[in-house]
């Protein structure tokens, strides 16, 4: 059996910024945004705690090497907004670009919720903890709270699982068994959406409620909510009908993503589309990563 190729050279450089060459324009918007926000007070607060990943540029300006960008974009502004001259690299082994950011696995609100609880733990001060995440103190108690009055099955459930934060709110109002079949059905129709959790709270029976729905003039019937029943058990009927086919659809699209990323490795190909045709190119690059994205939850199903 062949040796494993490494993702990434071992040490971990540090490199001028004006030597890293990002691959995408990022939007005028993205300062104000608070995902940036967020990463640049954690970055002004803790340092850059995740490392860069770039890939060397195999041409050199005036002998002087530079890098190519692969993941970090939002890391690279924020350093360079806050006066930063160099940033902590991981240097990647291909210069696969394409689905890199897609590789990396995003928190979920429960692991989120577990990260929150040990720092609290160790004696960090929730204020701090909004300090360095550059959140609301509020938001940290709502998370460290997440979980109280959840079934402990919903939890293992949706540990792994990216769910709308207000999800759990409506979960709460409902009996530990309801929860269970709620979290069910929205796994098998793979929505973890506010408002699926709404819809199937308005036709659960009374008697499955930790309180009783107060009584008002626009109150779902039993002829209403039996009706939206039967509609969520075909719409079950219907998903289980389209996943037996998933498989086989996926494959297929797995084996044309391949061929086309071999294509887009071409550089005179890639000229070409960059200068002729930006907007097809980019198009496809966007539809290799939903590819990737798709394959890699269905795996993990």
């Amino acid at each position: 059996m062949g040796q494993v190729k490494q993702a990434f050279k071992s040490e971990i450089l540090s490199i001028p910024l004006d030597r890293i060459l990002p691959t995408r324009k990022l939007d005028k918007e993205i300062h104000g945004s608070k995902k940036f926000c967020t990463i640049k007070s954690s970055i002004r607060e803790l340092g850059v705690i995740e490392p860069l990943a770039v890939h060397p540029e195999p041409v050199m300006a005036s002998g002087i090497p530079s890098y190519i960008l692969l993941d970090g974009h939002l890391r690279l502004e924020a350093l360079k907004t806050l006066g930063g001259t160099e940033a902590l690299c991981l240097i990647s082994t291909d210069d696969e670009g394409f689905t890199y950011n897609r590789q990396i696995n995003r928190i979920t609100p429960v692991q989120e919720h577990k990260m929150i609880l040990a720092a609290i733990k160790k004696g960090i001060e929730p204020s701090r903890i909004a300090q360095v995440l550059g959140v609301n103190v509020d938001r940290i108690h709502e998370r460290q709270n997440l979980l109280n009055g959840i079934a402990p099955e919903v939890v293992e459930m949706l540990k792994v699982r990216m769910v709308a934060h207000d999800v759990f709110r409506v979960l709460r109002k409902m009996k530990p068994m309801r929860q269970i079949e709620t979290v069910e059905m929205m796994i098998s129709a793979n929505c973890f959406t506010q408002s699926y959790a709404r819809m199937v709270l308005a036709a659960t029976r009374p008697e499955m409620l930790v309180e009783k729905k107060k009584k008002a003039t626009n109150e779902a019937s039993s002829i209403d909510i039996a009706r939206m029943e039967r509609e969520m058990e075909n719409l079950q009927h219907d998903y289980k009908q389209v996943e037996d086919t998933l498989g086989e659809t996926m494959l297929v699209l797995v084996v044309a993503k391949g061929y086309l990323a071999r294509v887009l490795r071409n550089e005179a190909i890639a000229g070409y589309l960059q200068r002729h045709h930006a907007d097809l190119l980019e198009e496809l690059v966007s539809i290799m990563e939903s590819v990737s994205s798709d394959a890699r939850h269905l795996e993990r199903e």
